[in-house]
């Protein structure tokens, strides 16, 4: 195959849906899936060989590579307060979220793990990791590719593979013993008790509250430094409750509230039209259930950079 600017145009738009989806898991952020892809083509244009039988590997290992650069410079440059991901709305159904297509042959589990490894329980426990772990951890168990294969990709041994894919498995025990695949039952249980607690916090019953929340429940708000947020987890469902209790009260006037598929979970929309100063204007605020089902973490996203992808009402 000859990399002429036409095959180059045609390989990239057949896998830019594939590229952004693995680069916004690696890097946790739209807006630098965007660069990353962007870059990658014009990689490509630059440095793409004569020959090339498998241009999806060849694409892929540039944007592997970009994004594990990325992630770096975002770790060493700090951030204020917790790190959340970039929201992302996303389909109703089962398939994977709205900004890939599914591959050919997926089997249902396949498909629910790539649905599970865009949301955000997933993405912020990828933080744990470092990036090259991450980057074999997302191939080998949300894309599915071989210890063979993804070596080729990050240009190492098989062996050297099989290690970091079990110490990035290590990692993530704390996340595997939680977690349950998105499945339909699991997203109307989660969408169910997602509205029944925003409908308690709108009538302030702490008690109430607390009795939906797992004993060690833990809440993270990112505001970026932009806007008043807790700059540390909160953990236990009393303390939980109180916040939530007290965030609520503290919210006057007009308040628009929709609920939507947000990283393939149901998410409540807040805008609040007459917020000012360090007050958040808009938040996102996402929950997910243990074996339980009890909600076992919330997340609150009010930074604009973050929500920049969610649709204003």
């Amino acid at each position: 195959m000859s990399a002429t600017d036409s095959a180059i145009t045609t390989w990239f738009e057949n896998h830019r849906a594939f590229l952004w989806g693995l680069s916004y898991r690696i890097t946790g952020s739209a807006e630098d899936a965007d660069d990353v892809v962007q870059d990658t083509f014009v990689r490509a244009c630059r440095h793409a060989p004569a020959h090339l039988d498998n241009p999806r590997q060849w694409l892929m290992r540039i944007a592997i590579n970009l994004g594990r650069d990325v992630l770096r410079r975002r770790k060493r440059r700090g951030y204020v307060g917790p790190w959340l991901p970039t929201l992302v709305e996303t389909g109703d159904d089962d398939s994977p979220p709205s900004f890939e297509p599914a591959f050919d042959g997926q089997t249902l589990e396949a498909r629910y793990d790539l649905l599970e490894s865009a949301s955000l329980a997933f993405l912020q426990a990828l933080e744990a990791l470092t990036p090259t772990q991450r980057a074999v951890l997302l191939l080998r168990d949300a894309f599915d590719y071989t210890a063979a294969e993804v070596a080729a990709v990050i240009d190492t041994t098989e062996g050297n593979v099989r290690i970091i894919h079990m110490r990035a498995r290590r990692a993530m025990e704390a996340y595997e013993q939680r977690r349950t695949a998105p499945t339909p039952a699991v997203r109307a249980r989660t969408n169910d008790a997602l509205r029944r607690f925003v409908e308690l916090l709108t009538k302030g019953d702490v008690h109430a509250i607390e009795q939906m929340l797992a004993a060690d429940v833990k809440a993270v708000t990112d505001g970026g430094g932009e806007f008043t947020a807790s700059r540390i987890p909160i953990v236990g469902a009393v303390h939980v409750a109180r916040f939530f209790a007290r965030l609520a009260a503290s919210r006057t006037g007009r308040v628009d509230l929709e609920i939507r598929a947000i990283n393939g979970q149901a998410a409540a929309v807040f805008e609040f039209p007459q917020a000012r100063g360090r007050r958040a204007p808009r938040l996102v605020l996402s929950i997910d259930l243990d074996a339980d089902q009890s909600i076992a973490n919330v997340w609150v996203i009010a930074s604009s950079a973050k929500l920049a992808r969610i649709r204003v009402m």
